[in-house]
């Protein structure tokens, strides 16, 4: 096998395919084992070949090669078909010929009783029903299951627990959950009824905890190995950029220990005890690995950490790794520049503010910028041996400005409303504008410090970023530096569409197992969002989770000969798009289960 590009005339289009050869007689002739997509342009084209690599590596190791074609197989079976059923057609038809019948592979008008016009004379015995007879025993959804279930075995997620073969129950109880926070991420009780319920799959809620207590921290591990392995697989093995970030996830309870701690929480919930997770992306936000830590770990703590499990478990080459300001400190800086001689260099936010105060004089310095468009400055600077590069943007500044604004008008409005010192302290929106006086009497004064704002506005639309990468011009950094909102992206994901906080479970191991499977239904929907948006079009996560949902089957029972059928619903578009590129078969027609 192996993958061509085949070009359109006097098109930019270009089409992906992996080809098989293979020998008919003397001669060699080739056929295409799988459609990939088609590319607009050569960013497109680099996707669409990575991707095109990696399932072709997946079909070769899986020996899943098909001696035939969708459509082979499709011709083959009507011609069969059309053998077998030739004969017996008349026979059948005589037979129910005296009552009225519904086949539900074959399209047919009905004038009465004793007339069944049968349009392609193709009625089944086994699919012969009365109407009256029939009724909907459930309705179950298909398409989670259809694609993301076999994505969760693509990627090899079942030998996460230890033992697979040994631990079948558990493995399979695993992926059950995965698949339910995907489909409706609820807590662990909620997801055992909504699978029973809309899924047609029973669980028992004891059975998913002892699952839970079965992810180890080597577990874990063996889960990072995989993500990083798939991941890579998609860019050819090689991952050149690897975006950093942490976050804080929140409890429903107000008791502290060992893991779950107070700390500085950016979900405001200052009062409950929570932890940190550090998140590895790639530039277009598909995971690397992550790492928990108790939640009074400080975030520009986890980075190092973080990277020497990379560096320890994972084989890296050369890989820019990129974070925002909030790591910037000197410990990590000095470490980060340890990793240099293995390729290992870094992109960071700059907290310019806090630079000495001869480096302020020359950032603040507008002589020093030269003008990249009608809207960016750009300034380069010596920092400890390595590259500041200062950034002037008009539209930042004017964000800058609106904001401070918007914050010094609430300072305002509240002043005339609340003489509270407490109150005002707390804000940070614009507690760095005010000026408090006889603070210790009964005659304290709140004003507005002007020669704050001033000093503030100075720095309206400025942005530092510091690298040790010498291989890759200042435009560049800015351009990776600003691709940062990916794995601010990914939070969103893992906040708001898996819900992964607040955190209902207590024991460390739990709630470690706990984010061991958000982080697996993460890797799934950003996998699959990934290959739709290379081989179809792009949609985001909700829209193709909706649109797997929409994909069920009604279980219909027939009350007479307790026979049971599944009835497949009708699917939208992008449904069928999404099982094509997955290579599922989309059952549309009606069969018997029972």
């Amino acid at each position: 096998m192996f993958v061509r590009v085949k070009t359109t005339p006097k098109s930019p289009r270009k089409s992906v395919q992996i080809v098989a050869s293979y020998r008919i007689g003397g001669k060699v002739k080739q056929r295409i084992v799988k459609h990939v997509g088609i590319a607009q342009d050569d960013k497109e084209l680099e996707e669409l070949k990575s991707l095109a690599y990696s399932i072709k590596v997946k079909l070769e190791t899986e020996n899943h090669l098909p001696l035939y074609t969708n459509e082979d197989l499709e011709k083959l079976a009507e011609k069969y078909q059309k053998t077998s059923e030739e004969k017996a057609k008349q026979r059948r038809l005589e037979k129910e010929k005296n009552s009225l019948h519904l086949n539900f592979n074959s399209s047919f008008s009905i004038t009465n009783n004793n007339n069944i016009t049968n349009t392609q004379n193709n009625i089944n015995l086994d699919y012969a029903v009365n109407l009256l007879d029939i009724e909907e025993e459930d309705r179950i959804i298909t398409g989670i299951h259809d694609i993301y279930g076999k994505l969760y075995d693509e990627i090899g997620f079942s030998h996460t627990i230890s033992n697979p073969a040994r631990n079948r129950k558990t493995s399979n109880t695993l992926k059950e959950i995965v698949l339910a926070r995907i489909a409706n991420p609820e807590s662990k009780r909620a997801s055992v009824s909504d699978l029973e319920e809309n899924f047609g799959i029973k669980l028992d809620l004891n059975a998913v905890y002892r699952m839970m207590d079965k992810i180890t921290d080597k577990s874990i591990e063996k889960l990072n190995e995989l993500v990083y392995k798939n991941t890579k697989s998609l860019f050819r093995d090689k991952i050149d950029v690897i975006y950093f970030d942490a976050t804080t996830l929140y409890f429903e309870s107000f008791t502290e220990d060992e893991f779950k701690k107070n700390g500085y929480s950016k979900d405001n919930k200052f009062n409950q005890p929570q932890v940190v997770l550090a998140l590895m992306v790639t530039k277009e936000g598909l995971p690397v690995g992550y790492k928990t830590f108790s939640g009074d770990t400080f975030d520009g703590h986890t980075l190092m950490p973080a990277l020497n499990d990379v560096k320890q478990y994972y084989d890296l080459d050369k890989v820019v790794y990129v974070a925002d300001a909030g790591m910037f400190n000197k410990t990590n800086l000095d470490e980060l520049e340890k990793l240099k001689d293995d390729g290992i260099t870094y992109i960071v936010g700059a907290r310019i503010k806090n630079m000495t105060k001869q480096l302020k004089d020359k950032i603040t310095n507008f002589d020093n910028y030269r003008p990249i468009n009608d809207d960016l400055s750009i300034a380069v600077f010596d920092f400890q041996g390595n590259r500041l590069i200062v950034t002037y943007s008009k539209e930042r500044a004017k964000k800058d400005r609106y904001e401070r604004e918007k914050n010094i008008e609430k300072f305002i409005n509240r002043l005339k409303k609340e003489k509270s010192l407490k109150g005002f302290l707390n804000n940070n929106g614009y507690k760095k504008y005010i000026e408090i006086e006889n603070r210790k009497n009964c005659n304290t004064k709140i004003t507005i410090d002007e020669e704050k704002i001033k000093e503030d506005e100075i720095w309206d639309g400025l942005k530092g970023i510091i690298t040790n990468n010498t291989d890759i011009d200042e435009q560049e950094v800015i351009n990776q530096y600003a691709n940062l909102w990916q794995v601010e992206e990914s939070f969103r994901i893992t906040k708001h569409d898996l819900k992964i906080r607040p955190i209902y479970h207590w024991k460390e191991r739990r709630i470690k197992a706990h984010i061991a499977i958000s982080f697996m239904a993460y890797t799934l929907i950003r996998h699959l969002e990934h290959r739709v948006r290379l081989q179809y079009k792009k949609l985001s996560p909700e829209q193709i989770r909706k649109t797997l949902l929409s994909v069920q089957a009604s279980i219909l029972h027939d009350k007479k000969t307790n026979k049971r059928y599944v009835l497949p619903s009708n699917v939208p578009l992008d449904a069928e798009k999404i099982y094509k590129l997955m290579d599922v078969s989309l059952k549309t027609s009606v069969y018997r289960i029972m």
